[in-house]
């Protein structure tokens, strides 16, 4: 009998030791599965990161160290997934998780508004949201967390980890998410000066809506009439999405002055990584 309860135990400690293989092993596929994360605000642009002691989940804090304007910027899907819109006035404030599959989600956190509807599915380099600073927030920034499995994970962007510096401008991260022939291919990031009527060809003949000022993706480029102000000139136009559009208007595919660029000189049309962006 006594060798019988012998044989019995290692059995079962047997039987035990190969049912935790497979999970081990799911594990390991599960984070072998992380997408490659890209920055989550747009292509070109450089912002300043920190983490403090009060944030969750192993976050940082995203803010433009560039010059550009914070409050606003497009805040985008760092990898392909299902977009999910959420609210916490006391806490997150307006917020979008994304769920990538295999365990993986990021949370962007104090938006100042959703740009996607609540369960579509989106594109690594797709605008969810704009930068804000809802819920409890000192300052518009985007709180950025990366998770497998409900805990958070240090911050890996494009296979790199990122440092955890205690303030901003000790370190600095500059996207290329976004980016033409990228994540969302056809898409080149690009910084205004100022807000724009937008028009259904390269001239002012016919104004559909109005582009403002900030950050915006463009499509494409076409020769059309000269457009003059009060710092220079430019004979391109971008082919874009307006941000609002006039009573009978169509805001979608319309033309704005690539005048408007912030980082460009005459008849200069480039995106804010220095691509030249490619002809309609």
């Amino acid at each position: 009998m006594r060798s019988l309860r012998v044989a019995a135990v290692a059995l079962v400690a047997l039987l035990a030791g190969l049912l935790t293989v497979p999970s081990a092993r799911a594990d390991d596929a599960r984070t072998a599965a992380a997408p490659v994360f890209k920055a989550p605000f747009a292509c070109g642009q450089q912002w300043t990161y920190s983490h403090h002691s009060a944030e969750v989940r192993r976050a940082l804090d995203f803010v433009r160290g560039d010059g550009g304007g914070t409050h606003g910027a497009p805040v985008l899907a760092s990898a392909a997934g299902t977009a999910t819109r959420h609210n916490q006035p006391g806490g997150a404030g307006q917020y979008v998780v994304v769920d990538h599959g295999g365990g993986w989600q990021t949370y962007y956190f104090h938006l100042d508004s959703y740009s996607v509807p609540h369960g579509a599915h989106v594109a690594q380099g797709q605008q969810i949201g704009t930068t804000g600073s809802t819920g409890n927030s000192s300052g518009s920034h985007i709180h950025y967390e990366q998770l497998l499995n409900g805990v958070g994970q240090n911050i890996v962007i494009n296979g790199a980890a990122l440092p955890y510096p205690g303030s901003y401008h000790q370190a600095y991260l500059t996207s290329d998410n976004g980016c033409g022939g990228g994540g969302d291919p056809g898409r080149y990031w690009v910084d205004t000066f100022a807000a724009t009527d937008g028009y259904a060809d390269a001239s002012t003949a016919a104004p559909q809506g109005r582009l403002h000022q900030g950050t915006h993706y463009v499509y494409c480029k076409v020769a059309g009439q000269r457009y003059e102000g009060a710092y220079g000139y430019n004979t391109w136009w971008l082919r874009t999405d307006l941000d609002e559009t006039y009573p009978g208007g169509d805001g979608r595919g319309a033309y704005v002055p690539a005048y408007y660029l912030s980082r460009w000189g005459n008849d200069e049309a480039r995106d804010n990584n220095g691509t030249v962006i490619p002809d309609c």
